[in-house]
């Protein structure tokens, strides 16, 4: 069974990560205050927009069932964003949780726009069940790019969801040229993830559904002593 996280080691693998990250020029905080985070991402220039599902006015987080992540260069400049939150899937799926928009809104009938749509072909989508950790709304500034800062997040992204959710699958939609690029280091992808429209909110793609297993966190876990590939990026 998923779970029973191992603190220490958790917090290892965090350090080890937050160092890779000063390596690089910055700082790495983690919030849970998702007023705060939009208060981040709004003034920082060319940042789009927020998905709505990490806005407290259209999708409230629960206290302990979402994160975020920011990363401050030497003269104290956002450089890097993301966040995540957890998805209560038990009586449903992610295919029928994104079509719904219910993955985007709280309640879709007061906050969605008429055309706003998503189409998620992706057939994986349907076993996506039960408690799902959800990642998304990176952001990286230009001048940091190419410099492996997604996989540092990504990495550290996955132990704080193990630690506190130890989650049945976790999962993220992603474009396809980050994968061309080898921008996130995935256990399984697929197309069809979400062909998304929001039109309030500027949103307009066509994504990969990338994921893992419970059981493939853990397994992440229980390898975090080898060295990772990511350090001598």
């Amino acid at each position: 069974m998923p779970g029973e996280a191992n603190p220490l080691q958790i917090s290892r693998c965090v350090q080890l990560h937050h160092e890779a990250a000063t390596q690089r020029g910055l700082k790495l905080f983690i919030g849970y205050d998702f007023r705060e985070y939009v208060s981040i991402t709004r003034v920082t220039p060319t940042k789009g927009p927020t998905f709505p599902n990490f806005r407290p006015d259209r999708s409230p987080i629960k206290s302990g069932e979402g994160f975020w992540m920011v990363a401050i260069d030497n003269n104290g400049k956002v450089a890097v964003l993301q966040a995540a939150r957890l998805y209560d899937l038990s009586h449903s799926n992610l295919a029928e949780h994104l079509r719904s928009l219910k993955a985007f809104y709280a309640d879709p009938t007061i906050h969605a726009h008429p055309e706003d749509s998503c189409i998620c072909s992706a057939a994986s989508a349907k076993k996506i069940t039960g408690k799902v950790a959800y990642s998304g709304d990176l952001w990286v500034r230009r001048d940091f790019r190419g410099r492996g800062i997604p996989k540092i997040l990504a990495t550290i992204t996955r132990r704080v969801m193990f630690a506190m959710w130890a989650p049945d699958f976790s999962c993220a939609l992603v474009q396809r040229w980050t994968l061309d690029k080898g921008v996130y280091e995935t256990a399984h992808q697929e197309p069809g993830g979400a062909k998304l429209q929001l039109v309030e909110e500027g949103i307009l793609e066509d994504n990969w559904l990338t994921w893992r297993t419970g059981e493939e966190l853990r397994e992440l876990m229980d390898h975090s002593d080898q060295s990772e590939t990511i350090f001598s990026s």
